[in-house]
């Protein structure tokens, strides 16, 4: 018996010295569904940016320019360039209304039902293209973007009205611009 508690023992002790091996997963990712996603997502730009281009090639009436972040715009209503006039920056208050058309000029949200809005620049939510249209403004400015899906809405849509990568377009009426230190100075009043 104490032979048998002793040859236990020692296997128990022997076993217990192994090394761990390493365990690894039952199934192994490539990376392939990522570059297909990256793939995928490449030809819908193309896609939407070639028709956007087509669109602005047929439009002679408007003169179209192109924001270094990947969208196009034109002026409605353009405020000559002067000393008083400037864009907001992080943290102005900006009042705007704006409305959001298929790229077709269907009216998607109309500038009534999205009613002025007002919003800081970059310190609340607001979809990227319109986020950075608004910081190209002036006061008293109209402006048309056109959108492709990814500076919109992107993937999700925005779940009710406006699908999966659809590229828009929004016109733009920038109304007021409180300037981040008129509204701290009022503050200190």
């Amino acid at each position: 018996m104490n032979r048998f508690v002793s040859c236990l023992l020692l296997i128990i002790v022997f076993s217990s010295c192994k090394h761990q091996q390493a365990r690894y997963p039952v199934l192994q990712k490539t990376g392939s569904s990522y570059n297909e996603s990256v793939a995928r997502n490449k030809k819908l730009v193309a896609k939407e940016e070639k028709i956007i281009k087509e669109l602005i090639a047929k439009d002679s009436t408007q003169k179209y320019l192109t924001s270094n972040t990947g969208f196009w715009y034109y002026y409605n209503n353009k405020i000559a360039d002067s000393i008083t006039t400037k864009t907001p920056v992080f943290g102005d208050i900006v009042t705007f209304n704006y409305s959001i058309k298929t790229l077709d000029d269907k009216s998607i949200y109309s500038e009534k039902e999205l009613s002025t809005k007002q919003y800081a620049i970059d310190k609340e939510k607001l979809f990227s293209g319109l986020r950075e249209g608004l910081k190209l403004m002036k006061e008293g400015e109209t402006v048309t973007f056109l959108f492709p899906s990814y500076k919109a809405y992107g993937y999700y849509g925005d779940h009710k009205k406006i699908r999966s990568n659809t590229p828009i377009k929004t016109k733009v009426s920038l109304r007021k611009i409180t300037p981040i230190e008129t509204k701290s100075n009022s503050n200190k009043n």
